[in-house]
């Protein structure tokens, strides 16, 4: 019986979710047209400036780890020379859009849903409605274009980082010439699996945003539920990550086979 109740429990907490995160989504995109432009340069320099030395670190401790542990795989079978491929996908693929939205998430989600959360137990949100303005436009749309953009072009750096510290790594370690890391990596890589990543990062930045949002303008009562609104922008946002991660490389693998 008590399993009955929680099962339906959950289930309503999933539409009811669902719902406002569908509603978040709507409100944001008619806002669009009216974005606040400076609020947008404020959360481009927040969200993808100021997160670009620990994306480059990540990256590069991330290249450095793929290559020592597809390193051993790879010299157990004699297979060297496709490191450059196998590295360069492992990065391109999975790992340089995981590690980038996760990072994100923890770093830029839990301070955006803090944020809104702040604004909306303070009153201004409300405030804001008060004199004829739309929060969406003002505050809402332009973080969920500045997370887009930042992430677009932190992936770019991302992988780019990743891959010549893979490169560096499988010299050093395994004493891989460059040129037959970055031969392997051009010759059996395709553009379609650089637009792989692109996607899913794309995709996992769209959900950060949302969440975050939809998290921080849910939030009631006083600063105690700041505190639960940003940690529940980094759980469901860690989690709405991994699912959107199944399902992208189970329909991108299946398009691109």
């Amino acid at each position: 019986m008590r399993a009955l109740e929680w099962l339906g429990r959950t289930g309503l907490d999933a539409v009811r979710g669902a719902g406002a995160l569908g509603l978040v989504a709507g409100r944001t995109v008619l806002g669009l047209p009216r974005l606040e432009r400076r609020e947008l340069s404020r959360a481009l320099v927040q969200f993808g400036y100021a997160s670009l030395p620990l994306a480059l670190a990540t990256a590069a401790l991330a290249g450095v780890i793929v290559v020592l542990q597809a390193g051993l795989y790879i010299q157990r079978f004699g297979a060297r020379a496709f490191l450059g491929w196998a590295a360069g996908y492992g990065v391109l693929w999975e790992f340089g859009p995981l590690l980038l939205g996760l990072i994100m998430s923890a770093r830029i989600g839990a301070r955006n849903a803090a944020e809104l959360a702040t604004m909306q137990v303070g009153g201004q949100i409300e405030g804001l409605r008060g004199i004829g303005l739309d929060p969406f436009a003002i505050l809402v749309a332009p973080r969920v274009v500045a997370m887009e953009l930042s992430m677009l072009a932190l992936s770019t750096f991302t992988f780019l980082v990743a891959i010549l510290f893979e490169s560096v790594a499988a010299l050093f370690t395994l004493g891989l010439p460059l040129r037959v890391f970055y031969g392997t990596f051009a010759t059996m890589l395709s553009p379609l699996d650089i637009l792989g990543g692109v996607v899913k990062t794309g995709a996992f930045g769209l959900a950060i945003s949302l969440v975050s949002t939809t998290v921080g303008l849910a939030a009631r009562g006083g600063a105690r539920a700041v505190g639960q609104a940003a940690a529940s922008a980094v759980v469901r946002g860690c989690a709405a990550i991994f699912v959107l991660d199944f399902l992208l490389t189970s329909l991108l693998a299946g398009w691109m086979a």
